[in-house]
């Protein structure tokens, strides 16, 4: 039913599967509600937007402005005070101080029912005071002022408008008509959902060693454990593994993805299942579980998290073949059906049926995802989402969330946008993104602008610039420049941003023209590289990496996403945009071209920034260089110096 003073149009509110789901937060976060509020007449009218905790106490209570006169688009900022469940809804009312203040100063001025207008003030005045009592100290000398009819009317009108009661009734209005909005719930997630640095490696290839005569011994988590103190160096927070799991021999891919291995090819992660165990058990090659729980206590003393890969698909020799061949789809022949993505095809590898024993998949997936936890992982990076039902994740997520709540799931999903906000809907707190194939100005400032406004309420992007899948085409040339880059945007423009080993140090080989698989892929083999001999010969872009996740931490702006704003330039080669979290202001500009110096003249737009019309200073965070820049800046990036700048990051001295 419509209510007295209509309230419509209400965001951010997701509807998704016949109910409405929680809109996602941090603590901390601010959240923009808006609403359509509109009334017969021309009476005034305000709304607010309340917070209330799970339990139905009200939190909080804010004003709700007018986007611009005339729109009916009214909006108020919540800032979510912990993590947890929470609801919001909109209140409308009339509001009779504003009506009677606004028509006041027309009839008095123009000397039209003057006295009148001062008996409806007294009126409303007495009515303030009856229902709040400490508004009485205030309202008492206007009170007294209407009432004194030896005064002009104009004189009484504005003692009663003074600034400071102006101010209350903008803060404390008296509400008639209350109208109030269905309640819309809010998670607030804990920081890591929203925020973090990311970096994949396999166990394996890290202190791998290889003989004389080529033969290469794995390495374990034990050797592994020994790059965990660069990586955290390097200023990242989460350190994510392929699939540590044994692997199945059946149908083994060789290197390149070749389907005649030799003795020695370790076999792709993904293709999980042995006789060694499935989803539960540790790759032997790898180490113990006892290893591993070492690997996992080590990181956390280097503040690590551990993200998992949960890949729910299987080798032919996985164990649930045998015990639940029910699980699987089957060919008119009989056999097994494998996963295929015409025209790829993994024959090493067995997609799960959900609809076969939907019950007993559930509790088994349940049973894994509480045993790693159990072993200290609180983040699982989940293998193609997409090609699972939505309401299977739905019910996991759920489940996860109710037993451990600290508990993140990414969903790589390169897909479709309607599955992908889907994913994001049932309960994912993140997703890989198209980041990785956006290059050009409008590309970025186009995704970058869905992603932080348009969808930020379900859907959190997290910015890969590689992954073992995906080398983007841009990157195929090897300049470094483009990997700073490239490196920049992603870090600065989202929250989440990752990166997969041997980015760093530039690795660009593509397999074949015209595709985004890496040569020698790691997938398929072990890859050993000499970390300390790029390091020393310089050829690494680890220090840069280093300076920007610094950056990242120390800057509060950086860690939200819905503050992106973007900002007029004249060159299509160069962006510039900005991110705000109370007095930290960041400024970035990057110029997209890795082989050329671009120029051009960035018009910033001062009112959003909160600036002064003229000239403020900025510090660059990279290089320390002070600059002093106005509305209209004039601005030089050039990648191709000796000691070349791809751009600036700067914070605003306020």
């Amino acid at each position: 039913m419509i209510s007295r003073i209509p309230i419509t149009d209400i965001s951010p509110s997701i509807y998704f599967g016949g109910e409405f789901v929680p809109v996602k937060a941090i603590a901390g976060e601010e959240i923009a509600i808006q609403a359509n509020v509109f009334r017969e007449g021309h009476d005034a009218l305000g709304a607010q937007a309340v917070l209330l905790s799970a339990t139905g106490k009200e939190l909080m209570r804010v004003p709700m402005v007018e986007k611009w006169p005339g729109s009916d688009r009214y909006e108020g900022i919540l800032r979510i005070p912990s993590q947890g469940d929470f609801h919001f809804l909109v209140e409308s009312f009339d509001n009779p101080y504003a009506t009677w203040e606004h028509d006041s100063e027309i009839k008095i001025g123009a000397d039209i029912d003057a006295e009148l207008c001062c008996q409806i003030g007294k009126a409303i005045f007495e009515e303030k005071v009856a229902g709040d009592a400490s508004a009485k100290k205030l309202l008492a000398p206007a009170i007294k002022a209407l009432s004194n009819t030896s005064l002009a009317p104009a004189n009484r009108f504005s003692q009663a408008t003074t600034a400071e009661i102006r101010e209350f009734f903008a803060r404390n209005p008296l509400r008639r008509l209350v109208s109030t909005s269905e309640k819309y719930p809010i998670r607030a997630d804990r920081d890591r959902a929203l925020v973090g640095a990311w970096y994949e490696f396999f166990p394996r290839s890290e202190g791998a060693v290889i003989d004389a005569h080529q033969n290469v011994t794995s390495g374990t988590f034990a050797t592994a454990s020994k790059r965990l103190p660069a990586v955290a160096a390097m200023g990242f927070d989460v350190l994510y593994l392929p699939p540590i799991h044994p692997i199945g021999k059946s149908h083994r891919k060789g290197r390149n993805n070749s389907l005649t291995p030799t003795d020695s090819d370790p076999g792709v992660p993904w293709a999980i299942g042995s006789a060694d165990g499935g989803h539960d058990a540790i790759n032997p090659e790898l180490g113990t579980m006892a290893d591993f729980e070492t690997f996992v206590t080590q990181a956390k003393k280097l503040n690590l998290e551990i993200a998992l890969d949960l890949a729910l698909q299987v080798s032919p020799d996985h164990p649930w073949v045998t015990q639940h061949p029910d699980w699987f789809s089957h060919r008119p022949d009989g056999s097994i059906a494998y996963a295929e993505n015409p025209p790829k095809k993994y024959q090493d590898i067995y997609p799960i049926n959900f609809d076969k024993d939907y019950d007993g998949i559930v509790a088994e997936v349940m049973r894994i995802i509480r045993l790693w936890v159990s072993k200290g992982v609180t983040i699982f990076r989940v293998d193609n989402p997409h090609t699972k039902p939505v309401n299977f994740w739905q019910e996991i997520m759920e489940l996860t969330h109710e037993e451990s709540p600290e508990v993140i799931f990414l969903a790589e999903a390169f897909t479709k946008p309607s599955m992908m906000h889907a994913l994001g809907k049932a309960g994912f707190h993140q997703s890989y993104s198209y980041f990785t194939w956006r290059t050009t100005k409008n590309e970025l400032t186009e995704y970058a602008r869905e992603v932080s406004q348009q969808t930020s309420a379900f859907f959190r992007p997290n910015f890969w610039v590689n992954t073992p899948d995906i080398l983007p085409f841009h990157l195929q040339g090897g300049n470094p420049a483009i990997f700073a880059l490239r490196a920049v945007l992603a870090s600065t423009l989202s929250p989440s941003w990752g990166m997969y080993a041997g980015y760093e140090l530039y690795e660009h080989r593509p397999f074949k023209d015209g595709g985004e698989e890496y040569a020698d892929s790691e997938k398929y083999e072990i890859k050993i590289r000499d970390w300390d001999g790029a390091f020393k010969k310089g050829v690494t872009l680890s220090p840069f990496i280093t300076q920007l996740n610094a950056i990242r931490k120390a800057h509060p702006a950086l860690s939200r996403l819905r503050n992106l704003h973007f900002h007029d330039t004249e060159s299509d080669s160069i962006i510039a945009y900005s991110k705000r979290e109370g007095n930290d202001l960041i400024l970035v500009v990057v110029n997209l071209d890795p082989l050329s110096a671009h120029e051009t003249m960035i018009h910033w737009n001062l009112n959003l920034l909160d600036l002064p019309d003229h000239s403020f200073e900025v510090v660059d965070l990279l290089d320390g260089k002070v600059f002093t820049w106005a509305q209209s800046t004039f601005v030089r990036l050039d990648p191709a110096r000796p000691s070349g700048k791809v751009a600036h990051i700067c914070q605003v001295k306020l």
